[in-house]
C-alpha cells in the first residue's frame, strides 16, 4: 500500500496531502509568499524588557518582532543586546512569534534580520513521511520541490483523486461526520477549541449508556485525526455525546490511546467537572482555521474560486479588505492569471464591505 505526498496548485498556495489508498493521512497548506516563520533563524536585538511577562521583546528587523522568554539559570539580557534567535511558534491568536536563543556558526548580519529560513510545509511532511512518493499536478509544483526531494517525485503530473479533493474541502467545514452516524461540531475561539459530539439514538439493543459509550469510543480515532489534519491546538474541550458525567471517566484511556500517533504529543488532562474531555496540544504552526479565516486566506479563496468556477471574468471588484490583501500578495494574482490564461484586473469598490466581491467579463 503506497503512501503518496500529493501537491495541488492554486493561486498563492499549494495543498499538500499525504494519502494511502485514497485516505487522507496528513495535510498542510503551503503559501510560499507568506511563510509562518517557524524554525527561521534571525539576528535579533533586545528592544524592551517585559518583566511582568517574564521575557523580552526582540526586534527581528524589517518592522517585525517576537517574544523571548527568560531562560532558567541565565542572566537577563539588557536592552540593545544582539543575539541569534530561532522562531519556535508562529504568530497566531493575536500574539506574535515566540523565540528561543540559538547558537549558530552561520555568518551574522550587521543588523537585525533573517539569517536562514526553516523548512517549508512540504519539507516538514516529507521528513515525517520518508517513504512517501511525491506527486504533483503542475510544472509549477514540480519546480517548487527542493533538489534533495526530487528523486522521490513521480514524473507524471496527476491531480488529486476525487476522494482526496473532497476530504481536503471537508476540512473547511466545522461539521465533521464520524463513524456510527455520529457528528462533531468544531468551534475555534480565541481562548480554546470547543468540540461538541452528537449521536443518533442508539439502536443496538444494549443499555443506552453502554451503547453511547461504545459510539463515543469508536468515533474517537476519526475525531483525533480531524484534530491533527486541521492542526487544532492550545486548549481543546470535547463534549461527548449522550453520556452521563460519571460515565465519561471511562473515556480517558481510549482518548489517551488515540493521542499516541500525534507527532505533537498532546496531553489529556482529564475530565472537567462539567464532564468535558480536556486536551492540550502544542501551538506551533497556525491552525487551518486561522489560515483560512485570515484576510490573506479569504483573498486566496476568492482567487481559487475564479480559477475553478469563473473562468471568463476579467475584472474583480472588491471591498477594501479583499483588494488590500491581494495587493500584498502580487504573486498570488500572477498565479491566478497564469492558471486561468486570461487577464484579471482589480478594482476597489469602497461601497462594498471588506470581503465582498463581484466579477465582470
Amino acid at each position: 500500500m503506497s503512501v503518496f505526498l500529493r501537491i495541488a496548485t492554486f493561486p498563492g498556495e499549494m495543498r499538500i496531502a499525504v494519502t494511502q489508498d485514497n485516505t487522507l493521512l496528513d495535510y498542510a497548506l503551503w503559501r510560499p509568499s507568506a511563510p509562518d516563520g517557524v524554525d527561521d533563524l534571525y539576528l535579533g536585538r533586545i528592544s524592551a524588557r517585559a518583566a511582568g511577562m517574564g521575557g523580552a521583546f526582540v526586534d527581528l528587523g524589517n518592522g517585525t518582532s517576537g517574544f523571548l522568554p527568560d531562560q532558567k539559570g541565565s542572566d537577563l539580557l539588557p536592552e540593545g543586546q544582539t543575539l541569534p534567535v530561532r522562531i519556535v511558534r508562529a504568530a497566531q491568536g493575536g500574539k506574535g512569534v515566540r523565540l528561543r536563543p540559538e547558537k549558530t556558526s552561520a555568518a551574522l548580519p550587521a543588523k537585525p534580520g533573517l539569517i536562514s529560513r526553516g523548512p517549508t510545509p512540504l519539507e516538514r511532511l516529507a521528513a515525517r513521511w520518508q517513504d512517501a512518493t511525491l506527486v504533483v499536478d503542475s510544472p509549477a509544483a514540480a519546480a517548487s520541490i527542493p533538489p534533495a526531494l526530487r528523486p522521490r517525485r513521480l514524473q507524471e503530473l496527476l491531480p488529486f483523486p476525487e476522494e482526496i479533493a473532497h476530504a481536503c474541502d471537508a476540512l473547511e467545514d466545522p461539521l465533521v461526520s464520524l463513524p456510527g452516524g455520529m457528528q462533531a461540531s468544531i468551534t475555534p475561539t480565541p481562548a480554546l477549541v470547543a468540540i461538541d459530539m452528537d449521536a443518533p439514538p442508539a439502536q443496538t439493543g444494549w443499555p443506552k449508556q453502554t451503547a453511547q459509550f461504545a459510539a463515543n469510543r469508536d468515533a474517537l480515532p476519526a475525531l483525533m485525526r480531524q484534530i491533527r489534519l486541521r492542526n487544532l491546538s492550545g486548549a481543546i474541550l470535547i463534549d461527548p455525546a449522550g453520556l452521563a458525567t460519571r460515565k465519561r471517566q471511562a473515556l480517558l484511556e481510549p482518548v489517551k490511546a488515540t493521542l499516541q500517533d500525534d507527532p505533537l504529543k498532546p496531553r489529556c488532562l482529564g475530565i472537567t467537572a462539567l464532564g468535558l474531555v480536556e486536551l492540550v496540544r502544542a501551538r506551533i504552526h497556525p491552525s487551518l482555521h486561522e489560515l483560512l479565516s485570515s484576510a490573506h486566506g479569504q483573498a486566496l479563496a476568492v482567487l481559487r474560486h475564479l480559477v475553478m468556477q469563473e473562468t471568463e471574468a476579467t475584472m474583480l471588484r472588491g471591498g477594501l479588505g479583499l483588494i488590500t490583501a491581494l495587493e500584498q500578495d502580487p504573486q498570488a494574482l500572477a498565479d491566478c492569471i497564469a492558471q486561468r490564461g486570461k487577464p484579471l484586473s482589480l478594482r476597489l469598490d469602497p461601497a462594498l464591505p471588506d470581503f465582498f466581491w463581484t466579477t465582470h467579463s
